[in-house]
C-alpha cells in the first residue's frame, strides 16, 4: 500500500509531499486505521531511566512542530522526537531546500530549522494524547550569534522541560551558519556547563529529571571525537545521538542534486555514521547511551548499529522511502535476533 502512495507522493515537490504525508498520517490516526496494524510492535527497552515501547524511534525533522505526534505513535514507533524547534518562529532557508535522490535512497536538505517556535510546539505537545517517550529537539535561531547561542538553548529547555521525556541539544545541523562550532572547545564547554546547571534547577522545580542528549555530526575526525567524548563524560550528559546529516557527497557523486548545498541523509551515509558511532563508543562505552541514526533502512542495518554500541535507533529518510513497514521489519528483526 505504501509503495503506491509513495509513487504518487514522489510526483510532487518534496516539501509539498512532506506536508501532505503529515496530514494523511493525522487523518488516519483519527480513523484509527493505523493503530490496529502496528499494535503488536512491543519490545520494551529501558535506556536513560526511561522505558521505550521498542527501540525504534522517529528522528527529529519529520514533525518539526509536533503537530503529528499521535499519528506517528500509531505507526508503531517506540518513541518520537519532534523539532528542531527554536525560541522564535523562523521561515528557514529559501525554497527549494529539499531534494530527493531516489537512486540512492537519499535526501539532501537545507531547511534551516524552519519552525513555528517553541511556544507553538509546547501547545501541540499539551494537546497530544501520546503517553510514550517524547524527545524534544532544540536549536538556536539563525540570527543568534554563536557566542550567544547558549541563551537560545536555555530558553527552549525551560519551556519544554515539563513535557519532554528527554531533550536533544542540536549542535550539528549543517544548515545554520556557525552551529557546528558549538561542538568544540570553549563553546561546547560553556553549553554543557550552562545546560547541566539548568537541569538541576528544573529538576528541583518540576520534580523530575529529564535526560539531556546531544546530537553530533558525522563529519568529525578522531581527535574531535576524543575531545568531545571527554567533555561529555565530564559533564555527565545522559545520551548521544550519532549522527546528524552529512556534508560529504560520498556515494552520490554524479547525481543531479549532488552539488546542492545541505545535509545528505539516507542510505549513503550509513557507513560513515556507523563509524562515528563506533568511535564514540570506544571512548564512552556504556557510560553514555548512544542513539544510532543515519542510513538505517533495513533490519540488518539496524542490527549492525545495535551490535556496534547503539542502545536505541532512529529512522527518517528510510521511513520516507520504505514507509511504516520499515519500523515493523526492524522490530521483528531485533526480536528474531534475540531468540
Amino acid at each position: 500500500m505504501y509503495q503506491f502512495a509513495r509513487k504518487a507522493l514522489f510526483h510532487l515537490d518534496p516539501e509539498k509531499a512532506h506536508h501532505l504525508a503529515l496530514k494523511s498520517i493525522r487523518y488516519s490516526d483519527k480513523l484509527t486505521l493505523s493503530q490496529h496494524i502496528f499494535d503488536s510492535l512491543a519490545s520494551p527497552v529501558t535506556v536513560m531511566g526511561l522505558e521505550f515501547r521498542n527501540p525504534v524511534g522517529l528522528a527529529a525533522g519529520l514533525d518539526k512542530d509536533a503537530e503529528c505526534i499521535d499519528g506517528m505513535a500509531a505507526l508503531g514507533f517506540g518513541f518520537i522526537e519532534v523539532g528542531t524547534v527554536t525560541p522564535r518562529p523562523q521561515a528557514g532557508n529559501p525554497k527549494p531546500r529539499l531534494f530527493r535522490l531516489p537512486e540512492h535512497e537519499a535526501l539532501i536538505n537545507r531547511m534551516g530549522f524552519n519552525n513555528k517556535g517553541v511556544d507553538h510546539l509546547v501547545r501541540q505537545v499539551k494537546q497530544a494524547s501520546y503517553t510514550g517517550v517524547l524527545g524534544i529537539n532544540v536549536g538556536k535561531n539563525f540570527d543568534t550569534p554563536v557566542d550567544k547561542a547558549v541563551y537560545d538553548y536555555l530558553t527552549c529547555m525551560r519551556k519544554v522541560y515539563p513535557y519532554a521525556g528527554y531533550i536533544v541539544i542540536n549542535i550539528s545541523s549543517p544548515n545554520t551558519p556557525g552551529l557546528r562550532e558549538l561542538q568544540h572547545g570553549k563553546y561546547l564547554n560553556e553549553l554543557l556547563n550552562a545546560l547541566k546547571s539548568e537541569q538541576e534547577i528544573l529538576e528541583a522545580k518540576h520534580g523530575k529529571r529529564v535526560p539531556l542528549v546531544f546530537k553530533v555530526a558525522p563529519d568529525l575526525d578522531d581527535e574531535e571525537i576524543k575531545e568531545m567524548a571527554l567533555q561529555f563524560l565530564s559533564a555527565g550528559i545522559e545520551g548521544l545521538i550519532t549522527t546528524n546529516t552529512c556534508a560529504s557527497r560520498e556515494g552520490v557523486e554524479g547525481d543531479k542534486y549532488a552539488k546542492e548545498a545541505g545535509g545528505l541523509s539516507g542510505a549513503p551515509i550509513f557507513d560513515q555514521s556507523t563509524k562515528i558511532q563506533e568511535k564514540f563508543y570506544q571512548h564512552l562505552g556504556d557510560n553514555i547511551p548512544l542513539i544510532g541514526v543515519g542510513g538505517i533502512n533495513s533490519g540488518e542495518r539496524a542490527l549492525e548499529r545495535l551490535k556496534k554500541g547503539a542502545k536505541l535507533l532512529q529512522v527518517y529518510t528510510g521511513f520516507i522511502y520504505d514507509g511504516p513497514g520499515l519500523v515493523q521489519n526492524i522490530v521483528e528483526k531485533i526480536k528474531g535476533d534475540a531468540v
